[in-house]
């Protein structure tokens, strides 16, 4: 069976993404295939090919993506997944999915997509949201908790922060005043970034901050995070990897000196999709493209100010 793939055909931008005819191999044992309906679009598909990471042109032409959703087709023997045998026609999630129409991959990384999750949102969710609880958790984040979120308009940012929500924290989201809106109707307390952050946020919440979650990495983020919090513990960045060293914070993720929480990542669907099923978590969706637009994807995507996840729909 044959499916297209959105490939790397070399090291550079965007540009040198081109659609590919791949064979699809049947699934083996503990493999099933699945019928790609949305895929997500996450910075780390970039830094692959950009070379970040290297040049090896033996590495060439480069498979991206890793995050997907669709339609089981096929399935091998014991084909058994976190959540319990897959059966042909289940909607699922692909925990390391592909750009791509169709995909054969390890039953391990398939989780069930409840119905009342759209496709992309499906897509888009595992990746971000594995951080976001990985941030919440390792702060410790309970209800009483006051949670200064750094980028709480962004997909990370901003499910962090609807997640400290849902413990019964107050929380406080840094965003362009563009984004409060959206940032008050999750029951986020919205703050002007920029010069003069530290006296606002003293200004709404006098009484102190117990928590700072970091997803910009800026030293504004950082400095204001050191001046508010008393325990450094209790601040958490997933970009800010020379300052937590320097500074003494913690530090999540797969950067120099980060704790790469992999098994809170890796059940974190066991939280994620309850919440979004039944409407107590929302993944903003910035922009879907067709797949074989995935070089426009990216190019909106290193803009820096998507304002939600970007997905690819075959």
């Amino acid at each position: 069976m044959a499916a297209t793939a959105i490939v790397a055909t070399n090291y550079g931008g965007p540009e040198v993404l081109a659609p590919l005819e791949v064979e699809l191999p049947d699934p083996g044992p503990g493999e099933v295939t699945v019928e790609v309906r949305a895929a997500g679009v996450n910075p780390f598909d970039y830094k692959r090919y950009s070379g970040a990471f290297g040049t090896d042109p033996a590495a060439l032409p480069i498979r991206l993506g890793l995050e997907s959703a669709g339609v089981v087709t096929a399935v091998g023997p014991d084909a058994i997944g976190p959540a319990g045998p897959i059966i042909v026609g289940e909607e699922v999630i692909v925990r390391g999915g592909a750009y791509a129409t169709a995909l054969t991959v390890p039953a391990a990384t398939v989780v069930p997509k409840p119905a009342e999750v759209s496709w992309e949102v499906a897509a888009g969710l595992l990746a971000v949201g594995g951080t976001a609880v990985h941030l919440v958790t390792a702060t410790g984040v309970e209800a009483g908790d006051t949670v200064l979120v750094h980028g709480a308009a962004g997909s990370v940012g901003a499910l962090a922060a609807q997640l400290a929500v849902a413990r019964g924290a107050r929380v406080i989201g840094t965003a362009a005043p563009a984004r409060h809106e959206r940032l008050r109707a999750y029951g986020i307390e919205p703050v002007e970034y920029g010069p003069g952050l530290a006296e606002r946020v003293k200004a709404l919440a006098p009484q102190g901050v117990d928590v700072a979650i970091d997803t910009v990495g800026t030293d504004e983020a950082v400095d204001v995070s050191l001046e508010l919090v008393p325990n450094r513990q209790r601040i958490a960045s997933i970009v800010a990897f020379g300052r937590a060293a320097q500074d003494g914070f913690q530090v999540l993720g797969s950067g120099p000196g980060a704790d790469p929480g992999t098994e809170i990542r890796g059940a974190a669907w066991r939280e994620l999709l309850p919440l979004v099923a039944s409407g107590k978590l929302d993944l903003p969706i910035a922009k879907t493209y067709p797949l074989t637009e995935a070089a426009a994807a990216h190019e909106f995507v290193l803009d820096g100010h998507a304002g939600g996840k970007v997905v690819l729909l075959p």
